[in-house]
């Protein structure tokens, strides 16, 4: 995740503050100071880097927290409450307007933010909450933005209103509005051109967009890669059309992640969404305190479980907790695993978000979700399709001539069957260990189980 470095620089300062029996005013100033350098090296605003570290710090000091019976934690719970304030305090909800009346979101933001594809899938989202979305065409200036929309909201079951590349947006605004109440869609998403900067042509054509129809929301996707550039993006947006909300994208990827933190202080917007990645079922709700969890490694169960009840199913996760309670997992159950491990983000994305693993990120694991990860993924399950389905279920019966014919089926060095063999053996012992370790059942964290 964009925050891997952030969370293990954090994790070091707190776990020397842990290891204090009583702290002074300098313990505190010292970690604070270590605090705003891994703050600013994660590309955090400088003047929001030295309101929170502040605010931190006058709170830390009080006679409570200095003599307190553990004054280390009391610290970082301050840090936790105080990174939660900085990004926002409440989720905040895309506000729809009442009963059957049709709600229009504008969505705006810069060429290569990911614009059309959040388009897609924020009416993806809302379609599964019960709205009959219209996704609407208005970037004139790229015919491919046209087509991405049209195979993205069909990917999505969800129509696509265009007028082709000759026609003003604002008029193809007023026309999509008109289709959407003859074919009762409560909801309109107008896509619009991104530039590679912000000028003014973009922020007048956004003007005639909002004259032409009643726009209820604007929001706005930056791209978090581009770091303060984005948090400066936001902030012209916002004060030259006006801006009721951010999306955050490509908050997976190698990023520093420090827009995300800043955003909402620069520019009193809150962020609703974030970008987890490219399918189009990859934007999750964005909550501060499970994103403050998340930066601070304590996971995010909550999101966890969401994603888990998204995306697998229940009654073959029940049936693969009861094999793992009985040691029996095997090669069927290890295609499955990847399987829904796919669906959830991959292993580093679920690492993320489990407690006393965050911060783990890619830097142990390397190639998890990487490209070549996945093609490893695929010789493995080759691997396991050139096995006998007697193999499969009991995985013991693999010696070394099944070995040699297992490699030639499926057009790998005898190495790489090794390999699998090895790691699906450490795989089994942990799977084992997994149930205990995220409490199972009547465990002190509650029922949630992992799903494997």
């Amino acid at each position: 995740m964009a925050f891997d470095s952030l969370t293990e620089k954090l994790q070091n300062v707190f776990k020397n503050l842990r290891g204090k029996g009583r702290l002074t005013e300098e313990d505190v100033k010292a970690a604070l100071k270590e605090v705003k350098m891994a703050l600013l090296e994660a590309d955090v605003n400088f003047k929001v880097v030295k309101g929170f570290v502040k605010d931190v710090q006058e709170r830390a000091v009080g006679q409570d927290v200095m003599n307190g019976l553990n004054p280390g934690q009391m610290v970082i719970k301050i840090v936790n409450e105080e990174l939660v304030k900085l990004m926002g305090s409440e989720t905040t909800e895309i506000k729809f307007q009442p009963g059957s009346a049709i709600t229009v979101i504008m969505m705006a933001g810069l060429q290569g933010a990911g614009k059309t594809t959040t388009t897609a899938k924020l009416a993806g989202k809302f379609k599964l909450k019960g709205k009959k979305p219209l996704l609407v065409a208005c970037d004139v200036y790229r015919p491919a933005a046209i087509r991405q929309l049209q195979v993205n909201g069909g990917k999505q079951g969800v129509e696509v209103f265009s007028m082709g590349d000759k026609i003003k947006p604002a008029d193809i605004a007023r026309a999509a509005l008109e289709h959407a109440a003859k074919n009762h869609n409560n909801l309109v998403i107008l896509d619009t051109a991104g530039r590679l900067h912000v000028d003014e042509e973009m922020m007048a054509e956004l003007q005639e967009i909002k004259e032409a129809v009643d726009v209820h929301q604007t929001i706005l996707v930056v791209d978090a890669m581009t770091g303060q550039d984005a948090v400066n993006v936001a902030k012209n947006f916002n004060e030259k059309i006006g801006v009721d909300g951010i999306i955050v994208t490509k908050l997976d990827g190698d990023t520093r992640g420090g827009a995300a933190l800043s955003i909402k202080a620069v520019t009193g917007k809150p962020i609703l969404y974030v970008g987890m990645g490219e399918k189009l079922s990859d934007l999750e709700q964005f909550y501060p305190d499970r994103m403050a969890s998340r930066i601070l490694g304590m996971g995010d169960v909550l999101t966890l479980i969401e994603k888990a009840g998204e995306e697998i199913d229940e009654e073959k996760a029940r049936k693969m907790t009861e094999k793992m309670k009985k040691a029996q997992f095997d090669y069927e159950d290890y295609l499955e695993s990847m399987e829904q491990m796919r669906k959830m983000g991959g292993l580093s994305s679920i690492m993320g978000m489990m407690p006393g693993l965050g911060g783990m990120g890619n830097k142990r694991m390397p190639d998890i979700d990487s490209e070549e990860g996945e093609k490893r993924m695929a010789r493995m399950e080759a691997m396991i399709y050139s096995m006998t389905p007697a193999e499969r279920q009991n995985p013991d019966l693999i010696n070394l001539s099944r070995k040699h014919r297992i490699a030639r089926g499926a057009g790998v060095d005898i190495a790489e069957v090794n390999r699998m063999v090895k790691q699906f053996n450490e795989t089994r012992k942990m799977m084992k260990k997994l149930p205990g370790l995220m409490g199972g059942r009547g465990g002190k964290r509650g029922r949630f189980r992992f799903p494997f």
